[in-house]
């Protein structure tokens, strides 16, 4: 005779039922371009029975406007920290609690209470890491802790230079580079670093974003890019190094949030949770070569995307800037990429 379940239990495992179901079907994922494991995506679709549709974007500006502007049938997004405050300050995202959710106890401390989602309601780590040099050692065996790479190289990789076409990223550089601050409102020292970006870009090949790419092809010798570019650069070309600018770099974490008006609100859920169990994590990590935020991760990754504590205390976490400042900083970067 089968046993009986007690009302409250019964009542439970309805209610499990009934989100399974809901959670089964579509799944829209709006993440950067080149930075969501296959594999990841596969073991998400077996465990919950759900059909996930990868769009990518490169430019965070033109995926936070596609989310402004709404139509755009995405459930999740992946994006850094202050566009993710800057998303709850403007009701875009579901209050989706993954401080409550069953993996939370596996992110790691520093971030369980980000100044961009405090005590995790809204977002679930992704990824986190710096945006630092990437060089051939093969090419230019000097130091690399250094911005001076890209803003007045050495002869051996003047023209042989790719910089990634991130404007906050790279401005952020060239301010640290000068002695300023990010989103620094003084005019002079905006000009300083113009003047710097100026200078340094007749000796750059290209601006684009496949600089790991073309590093791995061996058709240039030094970037100023993400920190990913390098262990997945190297295994093409084991020559290549990543360098911390002692001047000051930034740092950044990228979490993935649902959107208010996500279609599938449980599966989206279900995807948060189950980014943050170690496993899952690793898989994140070991496809893109950067950092995550999930304690337990080391068991399924080598140490390459480790990023050792004596760097991070160059790096800085760059606001969102003044609309003064923004500004500005288009006009340089206008000046630079015309």
């Amino acid at each position: 005779m089968r046993p009986r379940l007690a009302p409250s239990v019964l009542a439970l495992a309805l209610l499990a039922a009934a989100g399974m179901a809901q959670a089964a079907g579509a799944l829209h994922l709006y993440n950067w371009r080149n930075y969501t494991s296959p594999e990841l995506i596969a073991k998400f679709e077996a465990a919950h029975d759900v059909e996930v549709t990868l769009t990518e974007f490169d430019s965070i500006a033109d995926a936070l406007a596609t989310i402004r502007a709404g139509g755009h049938g995405f459930d999740l997004v992946v994006a850094p920290g202050e566009q993710v405050r800057a998303l709850i300050a403007e009701h875009l995202l579901a209050k989706t609690r993954p401080d409550r959710m069953a993996n939370f106890r596996n992110v790691a401390k520093r971030w369980r209470n980000p100044p961009w989602d405090k005590r995790r309601r809204y977002s679930a780590p992704w990824a986190w890491g710096a945006v630092g040099m990437v060089v051939d050692s093969a090419a230019y065996d000097g130091d690399i802790d250094t911005s001076a790479i890209v803003f007045d190289p050495p002869p051996e990789l003047a023209g042989r230079i790719a910089v990634v076409p991130a404007m906050d990223e790279i401005i952020a550089l060239a301010l640290l580079y000068t002695g300023a601050k990010p989103c620094t409102g003084d005019e002079a020292a905006l000009e300083k670093a113009r003047e710097v970006l100026a200078a340094a870009r007749p000796k750059w090949r290209s601006m684009d974003y496949g600089v790991g790419e073309a590093m791995a092809r061996g058709e240039i010798a030094a970037a100023a890019t993400w920190r990913g570019a390098a262990p997945r650069a190297r295994k093409a070309r084991p020559s290549i190094r990543f360098g911390w600018p002692r001047e000051g770099f930034p740092l950044w974490m990228d979490s993935v949030v649902v959107l208010a008006d996500a279609a599938n609100m449980e599966a989206a859920k279900l995807f948060q949770d189950f980014v943050m169990d170690p496993a899952n994590a690793a898989l994140i990590s070991a496809f893109s070569g950067h950092a995550n935020g999930i304690d337990g991760t080391e068991a399924f990754l080598p140490g390459e995307t480790v990023v050792p504590p004596r760097a991070i205390r160059a790096g800085v976490f760059l606001p969102v800037c003044p609309e003064p400042v923004t500004a500005l900083y288009a006009a340089i970067w206008a000046e630079l990429t015309k």
